[in-house]
């Protein structure tokens, strides 16, 4: 009973929230105006507070500009986590745009969306994120290109790499920060979540989204740490696999040692 009057009242007062602030962002996306970066962050925090996710944040994120977050990707709720800490626009399959509710949110936060299977329509994806990049918003790729189970970071693509590079001749300084984050789900209900109660949290994909968020609000009380690793600086001399390779380095040892315990 406590559980199902738990997910009411997280419906309740985000749809509330939401009616209050979605014409705002809207508006403030319309017009380009400065606000339309710091609502999503606010509507993240929320979500996250309403859903019972706790986040920890370990270190920040890099201050120079264009920069260019790479994380690992766990689950949808990856997204709310990142957006309750920073301003953030995220890399997004084209799918997702018309997922239902996910999908509204995902174009109010102005997301980018790309379409993998159109090979001859990469060009011009990673032109737009690179253009964002160079209009000073902070990116976030999950270059796994999928979803794992939490506990560890799978092979990362190095395509939309790319976006760095496209932003360098519109950098200032010729350069673009390229800045690791580890998302480590550790704990549930106070105790640590340990690897085979990991998938509470993660979204492998193979679960419908509608049965793995009401799970997740029954479940409440998730811990998730953030780690932001060394930025790695690229410039027209950098070569991109070198860059994907260190990345891939840096977020494989902060979700293994924060995991561990060793952090």
């Amino acid at each position: 009973m406590i559980n199902w009057l738990r997910i009411a009242l997280f419906a309740l007062v985000l749809a509330l929230a939401s009616l209050v602030l979605m014409p705002i962002q809207i508006v403030c996306l319309w017009l380009d105006l400065k606000p339309r970066r710091l609502l999503p962050r606010y509507w993240h925090h929320m979500a996250c507070y309403l859903l019972g996710i706790k986040v920890r944040v370990h270190g920040m994120a890099e201050r120079r500009r264009p920069l260019l977050l790479c994380a690992n990707h766990a689950s949808w709720k990856d997204i709310l986590v990142l957006s309750s800490v920073a301003d953030v626009v995220f890399v997004a399959k084209s799918e997702v745009k018309e997922w239902p509710v996910f999908g509204i949110l995902a174009r109010l936060q102005a997301s980018i969306f790309v379409v993998r299977e159109q090979k001859r329509a990469t060009g011009k994806q990673v032109s737009e994120i690179g253009q964002r990049l160079a209009d000073g918003e902070i990116v976030v790729l999950f270059p796994e290109g999928t979803t794992s189970d939490g506990n560890r970071l799978l092979e990362i693509k190095t395509s939309l790499f790319g976006a760095a590079a496209s932003a360098v001749p519109h950098s200032p300084t010729g350069m673009v920060h390229v800045q690791p984050v580890a998302i480590s789900y550790t704990g549930i209900h106070g105790m640590p979540m340990g690897r085979f109660n990991r998938p509470i949290a993660a979204w492998p994909g193979d679960t419908g989204l509608a049965p793995h968020l009401l799970g997740i609000l029954r479940e409440g009380a998730i811990e998730v740490d953030v780690d932001f690793g060394e930025a790695v600086d690229y410039d027209h001399h950098t070569n991109r696999k070198e860059v994907s390779r260190v990345i891939e380095q840096r977020i494989r040892s902060m979700l293994s040692d924060r995991l561990r315990g060793r952090a």
